[in-house]
């Protein structure tokens, strides 16, 4: 997969003045157009004029062990494209650190990206002095007060300000709103399929990150069930799977979270986003396992961050997430348990990836399907998609996917943690938490329940979204447990309106109609009488059935009667003095798990 550039013209390898495995004198220049430059070792940029250029998606991989020995005072410059809305954030990850005779990684500032003018010179960006940055043939100017980083923390407390230091550490992530503006500057970058990309068409603002390039293990802190803002500070692409599913990486969730953001709401105000987490599971990082991407359910957020109870649009993106671009950040969480500690980023998780592939995306115009030409292999992992629609406003997508090794518990990097606790919610119940993405072994009897978080009567819209390497002819039911239907949704969405409260046990998703084939002795044998006159509820039993259980709901799904102390008696009574008029629905339910449900209207006049 890897094609090797050998610049033996402009590289010195093993050269006598340095011991590094390459070595770029001073006044040369390197240029890697499309390719890949490897190195086994360490790069010394040995003058200030020192340059190593990565152009039309070049990437520069090294294969050292432990932490990083670049040196030199020159500089490796490399491109990478974010959004041009003044509102909107990019979550970043800086390639590369300040030019320093000082080893290993240095640190990062938004003082060092330049706006390109040629294929191999930029000119320096400055500081937008307000909350808006601005783009010109050029000329770039950056919004400093956008630049945060978020280090160790679970709430909105934890963004820090880097303003325009150059703080911001190898592998710490950090935010940067775009730019607005154009600059129609063409320096030789094009996609795929050959078409021009110029600076800032007006869709996309490219960045040159220029500064000594990152290698080797990079440690990121992470606290005990916290979130940290990291993503691949390398200038190649980043296999996230093998980073979440590293052996040494277990004090993290093997999940990765991704910003995404409405960018039609042009405001700077807290309370106008709309954006959320989307959740990258990587799967088993078997051959053919490319892991699997749910976008986030957009919400908007009161002025101390947190999500506001009505769920507004939802993400239209649909992305793939196993190679993180150049630049890419993205949030990690701590394990729940244990003592808090760190994870490390290494040189065994670069790949020769480029962003025009299939599984990777970022800012990139050309990152649209039409123009994915570098191809590992086709995703193999079968998996379903559900889309439940909330209140008609917005969408919550859940994958369930099917690996013969995973169990019925967590299974870590098959199962997606939710990335947010919010009320009107669905999501997988596991293991008593909120899940996105869940991994079972399929099995036609099992039934993997899915909880519902409701406030003020919320609707809740089941329906299939996608099937992935999945039995077309299989059926896939939502089973609603208060009145014990079975909803295929081969043939159509479930819509229900669920009362105040969550709801971990009520609905299941499974794969058979267990009504079907039974016989229906229950449903002949047990007669459901209401008396309004004398305001009793009667269930006559004359066959002895064991019922083990009556429940009485309101229309709404209230539970108003449980009684789970029944006796096999040819009769039972219970009174409804208490009820208002209205319908309610009787369900009851023998020892060996069969049931009947059956609606009753009450007067209470």
């Amino acid at each position: 997969m890897k094609k090797i550039v050998f610049l033996l013209l402009c590289l010195l390898l093993n050269f006598t003045p340095s011991i590094a495995q390459i070595f770029v004198k001073d006044n040369t220049l390197v240029y890697n157009k499309g390719s890949v430059v490897y190195s086994t070792g360490n790069i010394d940029l040995n003058g200030v004029n020192s340059k190593f250029y990565l152009r039309n998606e070049g990437q520069f991989v090294q294969g050292t062990t432990g932490l990083s020995t670049n040196t030199g005072l020159g500089e490796l410059s490399v491109y990478q494209e974010g959004t041009v809305n003044n509102f909107s954030y990019n979550y970043w990850c800086s390639p590369v650190g300040i030019q320093s005779a000082t080893i290993p990684n240095q640190e990062f500032g938004i003082t060092m990206l330049k706006v390109p003018t040629t294929n191999i010179a930029s000119n320096s960006s400055t500081a937008s002095t307000s909350y808006n940055g601005f783009s010109s043939a050029g000329a770039l100017a950056i919004a400093p007060f956008w630049i945060f980083k978020y280090t160790t923390d679970t709430s909105y407390s934890g963004w820090v300000h880097a303003y325009s230091n150059t703080t911001i550490k190898a592998g710490e992530g950090f935010t940067m709103k775009g730019t607005s503006g154009s600059d129609g500057t063409d320096v030789g970058e094009k996609t795929t399929l050959g078409a021009v990309i110029v600076n800032n068409p007006g869709s996309a603002q490219r960045y040159d990150f220029r500064g000594r390039p990152n290698d080797g293990n990079i440690t990121v802190g992470v606290g005990l069930d916290k979130f940290t803002l990291t993503g691949n500070p390398y200038p190649s692409a980043l296999d996230v799977s093998k980073f979440l599913l590293d052996s040494g990486n277990t004090d993290i969730v093997a999940t990765a979270y991704y910003w995404e953001q409405d960018k039609t709401v042009n405001s700077h105000l807290l309370l106008a986003y709309q954006g959320g987490y989307g959740t990258f599971a990587p799967g088993t990082g078997a051959p053919g396992d490319f892991g699997v991407y749910t976008p986030p359910f957009f919400v908007k957020y009161d002025n101390s961050g947190n999500p506001l109870a009505t769920p507004p649009v939802t993400s239209p993106l649909t992305l793939e997430r196993r190679y993180a671009p150049i630049g890419q950040g993205f949030l990690v969480k701590g394990k729940a348990t244990g003592s808090p500690t760190s994870v490390t980023i290494k040189n065994a998780h670069r790949e020769y990836y480029k962003e025009s592939g299939t599984y990777s995306d970022f800012e990139k115009q050309w990152g649209s399907s039409s123009n994915h030409n570098q191809d590992v292999g086709i995703n193999t992992i079968s998996h379903i998609r559900l889309n439940i629609i909330v209140n008609n406003s917005g969408t919550r997508q859940i994958a369930l996917t099917f690996f013969p090794t995973a169990t019925d518990d967590v299974d870590r990097g098959i199962d997606g943690l939710s990335p947010d606790i919010m009320t009107r919610d669905a999501y997988f119940f596991l293991n008593n938490e909120r899940y996105v993405i869940e991994g079972i072994s399929f099995d036609e009897n099992k039934r993997v329940p899915l909880g519902v978080d409701a406030t003020d009567n919320t609707s809740f819209k089941f329906s299939l979204a996608q099937l992935m390497n999945f039995d077309e002819a299989q059926p896939i039911y939502i089973y609603d447990d208060l009145d014990g239907s079975y909803h295929n949704l081969k043939d159509g969405d479930y819509e229900v309106t669920v009362p105040t409260g969550i709801y971990n046990n009520r609905f299941q998703m499974t794969f058979k109609d267990s009504t079907l084939g039974i016989p229906s002795l229950i449903k002949e044998s047990i007669m459901v009488v209401q008396n309004n006159t004398s305001q009793l509820l009667t269930v006559l039993n004359p066959n002895l059935m064991d019922i083990n259980k009556v429940t009485i709901y309101d229309i709404a799904g209230k539970l108003l009667l449980n009684n789970d102390k029944l006796q096999a008696k040819a009769s039972y009574e219970f009174s409804t003095a208490s009820y208002s008029t209205g319908v309610y629905l009787v369900k009851l339910q023998t020892v060996d798990g069969k049931s009947k449900v059956q609606k009753i209207i009450i007067d209470s006049k």
